[in-house]
């Protein structure tokens, strides 16, 4: 029951409802101006998929995957590629910062977190992903997020209202 019902779960379908939630924050609690939240989100995306590419164009650390090489069937679904970094954990990390940086809903973004090492936990046991491919696709999600830096904190922003507010 175990690797037919919970480890596709985890390593399919909780991807799914993490993409849902993280969107609908993303949507309802964006942060001001929505505009600029919007285009830090793409261009942080567009990063990470550019350098989860190019790197996994370059290296590439097994040739086959897990399961390939144990001779038995994927237990969750799979790209016919060498697997490096994982897709799947590339989106989860990239909406967990998307939604820690874009949105204030700390808890929310706790319980993406938790999802997201779920994923790839569900990746490794279904034997489609190396712990290396997840790592990998954690570290690369990560150095894509640094576009988000350049919002300011929520602390600047207020000090930035009442300066305005004062000068009025």
């Amino acid at each position: 029951m175990f690797n037919t019902l919970i480890i596709p779960f985890l390593a399919d379908t909780l991807l799914i409802v993490l993409v849902i939630v993280a969107t609908c924050l993303l949507l309802f609690f964006p942060a001001k101006p929505r505009l600029q939240a919007y285009s830090r989100v793409l261009i942080a995306g567009l990063t990470t998929y550019l350098i989860a590419k190019l790197l996994g164009s370059v290296f590439q650390p097994e040739d086959l995957r897990p399961f390939e090489k144990l001779g038995v069937e994927a237990g969750a679904s799979y790209l016919k590629n060498p697997g490096f970094p994982s897709d799947h954990m590339l989106l989860a990390v990239s909406l967990v910062y998307a939604v820690w940086f874009e949105t204030s809903r700390k808890n929310w973004t706790i319980a993406l977190a938790v999802m997201a090492v779920l994923v790839g936990l569900g990746r490794v046991l279904a034997l489609v992903h190396t712990p290396l491919d997840v790592v990998g696709a954690t570290v690369i999600a990560t150095v894509g997020a640094i576009w988000y830096l350049q919002q300011p904190t929520t602390h600047a922003l207020k000090k930035s209202r009442t300066i305005s507010k004062k000068s009025v």
